[in-house]
């Protein structure tokens, strides 16, 4: 059994239809990269995943549970881990404040995400207003690495980083894979996610179009489904 199945899941905005009949599994220690251009629907689908928006169509299941009767608070509670697009910290906290706010038990603790990023160390007792924009990525990883996850969902990972705080974020991302840490992946880092993900989904206006592994992922895949 997949630890996260979609199955012809559509959803919408209103009377706006967003997503079309988006397909996608996962399995435990797995890394799936969502791919597609801007507009697709990835954000779409993980906020139907977390249940921060209601499918009208389809199935997501997460852990052998239907997630559609269920709030956001509920699907968190099973396992699943948001590190959202835009980082979204507590300005008004600190870094540890952050860390500790949705901690749950288990084998990621303040001492294990400090070691994953030192620089969460350095800066422990610094507001998160004041942390730069890599290191207010690194801290919303470690705040969902707090929870425990089943599954880690990473939404634009590296996205307006600098080269040297995104070789340090792609570096944890591999040290979560080689720990079998269950990740779904949006960036735009097609060589990086060539090199991570066991498995890819590529999404166009709202559906799924293409799934494999990376190295079925042709230049000519590539640029139909992923090129500007």
């Amino acid at each position: 059994m997949s630890l996260l199945l979609l199955s012809g899941v559509t959803a919408r905005y209103g009377r706006a239809q967003a997503l079309f009949g988006v397909d996608l599994a996962l399995d435990e220690g797995e890394v799936v990269a969502l791919m597609g251009r801007n507009g697709m629907g990835k954000t779409t689908t993980i906020r139907c995943i977390c249940r921060l928006l209601r499918h009208d169509g389809g199935r997501v299941e997460f852990a052998g549970h239907d997630l559609r009767p269920l709030p956001a608070f509920r699907a968190a509670r099973l396992g699943l881990g948001l590190v959202p697009e835009g980082r979204r910290c507590f300005p008004n906290l600190t870094v540890v404040e952050n860390l500790i706010a949705a901690a749950r038990p288990g084998p990621w603790d303040l001492a294990a995400v400090e070691a994953l990023f030192p620089r969460l160390a350095e800066r422990r007792g610094q507001m998160a207003s004041t942390l730069s924009g890599g290191e207010q990525q690194m801290l919303a990883i470690g705040r969902a690495l707090m929870t425990n996850p089943r599954l880690l969902i990473l939404d634009e990972a590296t996205e307006g980083l600098a080269p040297v705080i995104r070789a340090e974020i792609w570096a944890a991302i591999r040290r979560l894979r080689a720990e079998r840490q269950a990740i779904l992946i949006v960036d735009k880092s097609l060589r990086e996610l060539r090199a991570l993900a066991d498995r890819c989904v590529i999404l166009e206006r709202g559906a799924t179009v293409w799934s494999g592994p990376p190295a079925a992922l042709t230049p000519d895949l590539a640029n139909r489904h992923l090129g500007v």
